[in-house]
């Protein structure tokens, strides 16, 4: 066996599927929302048993290493690499053979990991005195700080190590951590700031926020530019920690920044997230629904935080999001909130949130003047489409007849114009397999990848079998008729890398969501109704071809013919009556 198969025969598809979306057993597969197109039922299966997992919407599919190499965008030694390291499987004396991308991402994450513990080390020394009393003013506890890695940058000392750790100058340069100045120096990207390590969802350091010290430094949160790791609108800051608990609880608080984050993780909070300073993205959102539909929106306060929060409820709702909105009263941010009312203050506001439609009448309605019937009907036309994109036909119903009374409108105004108005909605619409496959021939496909010893006995009943020809999945058998041929394995991930599109899909839908594998028995059985089937086509065919040569008056190839067509039927009556 080779390393390849090792690993695929130690690591367990689920899990490591599980870690990126939320999975649901159905029998003996799992279902869950796809994690590579948006979509509002789930059609993404894993099978534990043929080690694959299929969309039946996008269609995409493959094995683990595909699934990881596709979710995380790296090469096949790099997702052979880190499923081994992972689940413990030592890694072959001989070092795998990887490609120069492999080899430049693997030397990125140990700079990063160097930089995590160089900046965390520079905290406890007499440079990091400044951070240290930022933490503190701040009143993040010593656990907290381990907890998050959060470190400091002095004002040079990161290039220095690099170059003794022996890296090349390429590397150091794409890690983001060094720029280089027009003259060609290298100098460290960040000086004199409080780190914060910003995580894959997998929990790799791939990149850092650094928050100004000093007031003259701008800007006052710098973030680690784009790398071979990093791409800001395809990470959450955090999520690598909440996943679990957004999983648990079924939701997830967006908060807007690091602090925030941190501070109310802290409080008790597990499921939080923050955005790494920069607008919500459909790539974070599509990120976040593979473990919850359901978020609620805690941003600041003040006047850029409520505009924030609006812009972000567009995006969430664009990706079919349940969104609920969150307010602290105070003018505190949820950082100050958790430290200064209480864990248990801020989980009663948490409970109290708002549906967004509410949330966005209330700031709709205090731009217009009190009274104003122009202004109601203002108010109620800038929510029309905001309440469309609710996805329940009865909920949005509901949702519109409160509004009515909420901004003292005539019902029948407001229903009106949800009538009017066209519900339009985003993303790619895809259909299911439509095509009929027969009882038996599902079960024959199933046979092919069960006991071997079934497998090699169908092999040989169906070979020759010409009604596989008007089969649907004709072309399923006919590649594994060929696979056998050759002396391959009948592999259920093999079989597939060999179809198009359509077979592929029409494989999975006959194959990844059956629990039980068919019995010899079972098998022998389908054998039989295909052969009925095969001796009816072949009646037919001989009648047909009898009547022809009657009328052409070739007697003697006609009784010849007959002849064939009686002993057919002998054959068959002599099946029925002796069973299998």
């Amino acid at each position: 066996m080779d390393f390849k198969e090792q690993v695929r025969a130690q690591v367990d598809i689920v899990a490591v599927i599980g870690e990126y979306v939320r999975l649901r057993k159905a029998g003996q597969s799992y279902t869950g929302l796809c994690p590579f197109h948006s979509e509002k039922t789930p059609s993404f299966n894993v099978n534990p048993g043929k080690q694959f997992y299929h969309c039946f919407s996008c269609k995409a599919g493959g094995d683990v290493f595909t699934f990881l190499m596709k979710i995380e965008g790296i090469e096949f030694f790099e997702a052979l690499k880190t499923l081994a390291e992972r689940h413990g499987i030592p890694l072959p004396k001989r070092s795998l053979a990887a490609d120069e991308d492999s080899k430049l991402r693997a030397a990125l994450f140990q700079m990063h990991e160097m930089a995590a513990q160089y900046f965390r080390d520079s905290m406890r020394s007499t440079a990091g005195a400044e951070a240290r009393a930022y933490l503190q003013k701040r009143g993040l506890r010593p656990d907290t700080i381990e907890q998050f890695g959060l470190g400091y940058a002095e004002r040079g000392g990161l290039l220095r190590l690099f170059e003794k750790q022996g890296f090349e100058r390429a590397q150091i340069e794409a890690s983001g951590l060094i720029r280089k100045r027009d003259d060609g120096t290298l100098y460290d990207y960040f000086r004199n700031r409080l780190m914060f390590p910003i995580h894959s969802e997998t929990g790799k350091i791939i990149a850092f926020g650094g928050r100004a010290l000093a007031a003259d430094d701008t800007p006052k949160y710098l973030n680690s530019p784009e790398t071979k790791l990093y791409s800001k609108s395809h990470v959450l800051y955090n999520l690598h920690r909440a996943k679990e608990g957004i999983r648990k609880e079924d939701r997830a608080i967006l908060v807007e920044g690091y602090m925030d984050a941190i501070g109310v993780t802290a409080a008790g909070f597990a499921p939080v997230i923050a955005s790494c300073g920069t607008a919500l993205t459909s790539n974070q959102v599509q990120m976040l629904r593979r473990h919850s539909q359901r978020i609620v929106v805690n941003f600041d306060p003040d006047a850029a935080g409520a505009n924030a929060a609006e812009r972000s409820i567009n995006m969430l709702l664009d990706e079919s999001m349940q969104v609920r909105i969150m307010e602290l009263d105070g003018d505190l941010d949820p950082d100050e909130y958790c430290k200064e009312r209480g864990a248990d203050a801020y989980r009663e506001c948490l409970e109290k949130s708002k549906g967004y439609f509410y949330w966005m009448a209330d700031r709709a309605r205090a731009r217009q003047q009190p009274g104003d019937p122009d202004g109601k009907v203002a108010v109620l036309r800038q929510l029309v489409p905001v309440v469309q994109r609710i996805p329940d036909r009865l909920e949005r119903s509901m949702v519109a007849e409160d509004l009515a009374g909420y901004l003292g409108i005539e019902r029948g105004v407001v229903l009106d114009q949800f009538r009017k108005a066209a519900i339009t909605r985003q993303g790619a619409n895809f259909e299911r397999a439509t095509v009929a496959l027969r009882a038996d021939e599902r079960l024959l496909l199933n046979a092919l990848f069960g006991a071997a010893e079934i497998c090699a006995e169908a092999l040989r009943e169906l070979r020759g079998l010409e009604v596989l020809a008007g089969f649907s999945s004709r072309k399923i058998f006919q590649t594994v008729f060929a696979m056998a041929e050759a002396g391959a394995d009948i592999r259920f991930d093999e079989v597939h890398a060999r179809l198009e599109d359509a077979d592929r899909n029409l494989l999975a839908e006959a194959v990844l969501a059956v629990d039980v594998q068919p019995s010899r028995e079972e098998m022998l059985a389908a054998i039989e109704s295909v052969r009925r089937t095969e001796e009816t086509r072949r009646r037919a065919e001989l009648k047909g071809r009898i009547r022809e040569l009657e009328r052409a008056g070739d007697w003697n190839e006609a009784l010849r013919v007959t002849g064939e067509l009686q002993g057919l039927e002998r054959a068959a009556r002599g099946r029925a009556g002796g069973g299998l």
